[in-house]
C-alpha cells in the first residue's frame, strides 16, 4: 500500500498556520462523560500568546463537562470555499489535550486581552461567571491540502510549543 502522507515541508507548514490563525471557530470533538460515546460541537477560536489554539467555554456547555471529565480532545479547522467540491479545500485537525484556564488564574487576564483583540463581539459575554479559557495543546496535527496533499505535523511546524 503506498503511504498518503507526504513529507512536511515549508509550504504544508505555512497552510496549517494560516488555517490556525485565521480561524474563529472550529468543530471540537470530545468524549461524553458516562457513555464514552463521542461528541463534536462548533466552537469559538483564537490562539494565546504561544501560537496554541484557546477557546471561550461556558461551565454550562456539554463539551465543558467532557474536557473535564476527560481533556483528550480533537479539533477540526477549515471551512469549504463558495466553489468546488467541499473535500478539495484545506482543513487541519488537531489532536490536544485540553488546560482549562478559570477565571484569577495568572494567564486569565492575558488569554481575555488576547481573545477580546481576536473576537471583540465576546465583550457583550466574556465577563461572565460561568465563562473561563481552554488552551487545546496539541501533540500532533494532520493537513489536508486538499486531494492528494496530507501530512504530518508536529507543534514546532504549527509555531507552537510542545505539549506538555
Amino acid at each position: 500500500m503506498i503511504d498518503p502522507i507526504r513529507p512536511t515541508d515549508d509550504e504544508a507548514r505555512a497552510l496549517a498556520r494560516e488555517l490556525l490563525t485565521g480561524a474563529r471557530h472550529a468543530a471540537l470533538g470530545v468524549l461524553e462523560p458516562g457513555t464514552g460515546a463521542p461528541m463534536v460541537t462548533r466552537i469559538a477560536i483564537g490562539t494565546d500568546a504561544s501560537g496554541r489554539p484557546a477557546t471561550l467555554i461556558s461551565s454550562l456547555s456539554q463539551h465543558t463537562a467532557a474536557l473535564q471529565a476527560n481533556p483528550d480532545c480533537s479539533v477540526l479547522i477549515g471551512e469549504p470555499g463558495d466553489k468546488g467540491d467541499p473535500l478539495t479545500h484545506p482543513r487541519l485537525t488537531l489532536q490536544c489535550r485540553a488546560r482549562l484556564v478559570a477565571r484569577g488564574a495568572p494567564e486569565h487576564a492575558e488569554l481575555r486581552d488576547r481573545w477580546l483583540e481576536q473576537h471583540p463581539k465576546a465583550k457583550l459575554y466574556i465577563d461572565f461567571g460561568d465563562f473561563g479559557f481552554a488552551i487545546l495543546e496539541a501533540s500532533r496535527g494532520f493537513l489536508n491540502g486538499g486531494f492528494g496533499k496530507a501530512y504530518l505535523l508536529a507543534p514546532r511546524d504549527l509555531g507552537m510549543p510542545a505539549k506538555g
